[in-house]
């Protein structure tokens, strides 16, 4: 009886469907209504009375539902003219059905999903049903019709959910809804402080007016908020079924393509602008350098900032999602962090003029000091080759630096002696060259760790720096420098025709050349040592000096102890007309001689005094007491007249 009036209650629901049910869609959702109402009422029960009816009116056969209408065959299974009944509808067709019909409302709307919170829910549960139903479908393999057009349906959700995913990351403000509990808006005064305005990239269509340059920076313990933890929440939802669909490679590229024109106008904003090798090479050094000034601290903010706050969003949104996390971070950023890079290549290949030491110097500082930090933020296998770009780069501009110190050795060697130095004086070369290394030891642990030569380990030397030794690299090459220098002032000391007057200019340089030492951190590099043989080298042009000018003076002074073997007074006014004469000639040329250094200059008149006055007063002495007339005719200078004399010398032509 039971089962008589279960046949007859299916009868009469079959009958009310037949009725009512004017299409197969209204037919399919009345089905629905009665299988939720009485669990009687089951689709599978339903149908499979259905088919029943309809395979027995295929087969011509006289059985039928008792006490029952006769009914039309379930949607899609009615019998077509001339041929065989077609199978029943299996459960799994009507989920697609009402999954293709659920979806298409909203893959074709005309605004973004996510505008509504719950019409975004409603997509997102129709989307798990059609993912769970492909992968059930696929792992069947029995219908492959069937799977053909469930996949074709997952693609259209997956395109719509990629222009969604696009949205909610390009225009987060327009496209996401508030959800419970209200999230702030994603455009925070933090973005405003580093950027100096607007963050969103979509900014940057709006309008053609040029992109502002941001305010310099110099506090880079930031991290920018592009996002709002709402916003976030959205878009890994997104990232998640596009992923469990297969979709993950393309949801990559959807994030990257959304998020780069974030990062390329962040860059934009830095003042950075693309530069090729070749047109680094054809600059101007002013040109370059400008871009330089700009260039540094556009990568700090780059890879201090930017590049690490991208790496924390992206994590966010790919949630558990490896690797598809790390291909969208590298995809955003490569570009931008690319063009950064090889400005930094096409500099160190360029010209190596000594000039450029500082600015690149600045350059490799800027770089080494940030590799440690990248470490964390390019650590999966599809970053770390842009991690060892940057290193490349690093150990490039090092490369450079070196260079740069072989072009300074080429320079001192390929100038040349063509005119002395006026006086004497210091040679241009000289002060270019201690003041050059004066400056360039103002960096001298990072010239240090250059050349030493092994810069794998993060961009530092791979022992650490002893700052006082003299036998370190850097102090090597720079006593090399100074020895191709001394070779040059010797060479160029030959030019002088008065051999006094070579020793007055090797004198200046030497004297020049250890102030600067003494003065500066090249005297820790070239060490108590060698600034003691330069000091020799310029006592022993002293007495060079004293020889080759005032030794021929002294000896004509010479006059011999007074009594048995002593001069006559007529010799002795020989011996003096003559020393007027050489000394009149000496004050005439070496007054207009110059010695720079105030103390060397009291040194050198000194050791002239002491070396001529005593044996002119003796002369002068001994004339005066000679009994002869006529002796106060040839003393033309007194001692006193001598000494003052002395003391005006090597004051230079000017004075």
């Amino acid at each position: 009886m039971a089962e008589d009036g279960e046949e007859k209650l299916l009868a009469t629901v079959q009958h009310i469907v037949q009725t009512l049910g004017s299409s197969d869609t209204m037919t399919e959702d009345i089905l629905k209504v009665f299988s939720n109402y009485d669990g009687r009422l089951s689709l599978d029960k339903i149908y499979a009375a259905r088919g029943a009816v309809a395979a027995a009116s295929a087969a011509g056969g006289e059985r039928s539902m008792p006490a029952s209408p006769t009914l039309p065959p379930p949607p899609q299974a009615a019998a077509i003219p001339g041929s065989s009944a077609r199978p029943p509808v299996t459960s799994m067709e009507r989920t697609v059905r009402t999954l293709d019909r659920q979806i298409s409302q909203f893959v074709t709307m005309d605004r973004l999903i996510w505008a509504d919170s719950s019409d975004a829910d409603t997509f997102l549960e129709a989307v798990d049903d059609l993912i769970g139903t492909v992968q059930e479908l696929d792992a069947a393999g029995t219908n492959r019709a069937l799977l053909d057009r469930a996949d074709e349906l997952l693609s259209r959700c997956m395109a719509r959910l990629e222009d969604e995913f696009r949205a909610l990351i390009e225009r987060p403000d327009d496209a996401a809804p508030t959800p419970p509990g209200g999230f702030a808006s994603d455009a925070s005064d933090d973005d405003e402080g580093f950027y100096g305005g607007t963050t969103h990239a979509d900014d940057a269509y709006g309008d053609d007016e040029p992109i502002p340059v941001a305010k310099p920076v110099t506090d880079y313990d930031v991290v920018i908020d592009a996002l709002s933890p709402g916003s976030i929440a959205n878009v890994h939802q997104i990232s998640r079924r596009m992923v469990d669909a297969g979709f993950g490679r393309e949801c990559a590229e959807a994030y990257a393509a959304a998020r780069r024109g974030f990062v390329d106008e962040s860059v934009a904003r830095l003042g950075v602008r693309p530069r090729t090798a070749e047109e680094v090479h054809a600059a101007t050094w002013e040109d370059l350098e400008f871009d330089i000034a700009r260039w540094i601290p556009a990568f700090n903010m780059v890879f201090r900032i930017l590049v690490p706050s991208e790496r924390r969003l992206c994590d966010r949104v790919f949630d558990g999602l490896a690797p598809f996390g790390d291909l969208a971070f590298i995809a955003a950023v490569r570009t931008q962090a690319l063009q950064l890079i090889s400005f930094g290549d096409a500099v160190s290949s360029s010209s190596r003029s000594p000039e450029r030491l500082f600015r690149v110097v600045d350059m490799y500082e800027a770089v080494r000091d940030i590799l440690p930090d990248l470490d964390p933020v390019f650590s999966d296998p599809y970053s770390a080759a842009l991690r060892a770009e940057v290193s490349a780069v690093c150990n490039t501009l090092g490369s450079s630096i070196k260079g740069i110190f072989m072009e300074l050795e080429n320079l001192i060697r390929r100038d040349p002696a063509r005119v002395a130095t006026p006086g004497g004086g210091i040679h241009p070369i000289t002060r270019y060259v201690m003041n050059y290394l004066r400056a360039a030891c103002g960096s001298r642990q990072t010239l240090e760790e250059v050349m030493e030569g092994d810069l794998s380990a993060g961009g530092r030397a791979a022992a650490p720096v002893d700052p006082d030794r003299p036998t370190s690299a850097l102090a090597v090459h720079i006593a090399w420098i100074m020895d191709v220098l001394q070779k040059n002032l010797d060479t160029k000391s030959k030019l002088y025709r008065d051999p006094a007057l070579a020793c007055i200019f090797l004198m200046n340089n030497g004297k020049y050349v250890i102030q600067k030492v003494n003065d500066s951190e090249l005297g820790v590099l070239l060490g108590d040592d060698w600034i003691k043989q330069m000091s020799s080298r310029v006592r022993r042009w002293s007495m060079d000096y004293q020889r080759t000018t005032w030794g021929k003076v002294t000896s004509v002074l010479q006059i011999g102890a007074p009594g048995v073997g002593g001069l006559p007074a007529k010799a002795m006014l020989q011996k003096l007309r003559m020393f007027n004469t050489y000394f009149e000639e000496i004050y005439a040329v070496q007054s207009e001689w110059m010695i720079a250094d105030d103390q060397l200059r009291v040194d050198i008149r000194s050791t002239v005094v002491d070396s001529v006055m005593p044996v002119y007063a003796a002369l002068i002495a001994r004339l005066k007491s000679a009994p002869e007339t006529g002796r106060d005719l040839y003393i033309k200078y007194t001692p006193e007249d001598v000494e003052a004399h002395i003391r005006q010398l090597f004051e230079g032509a000017a004075k």
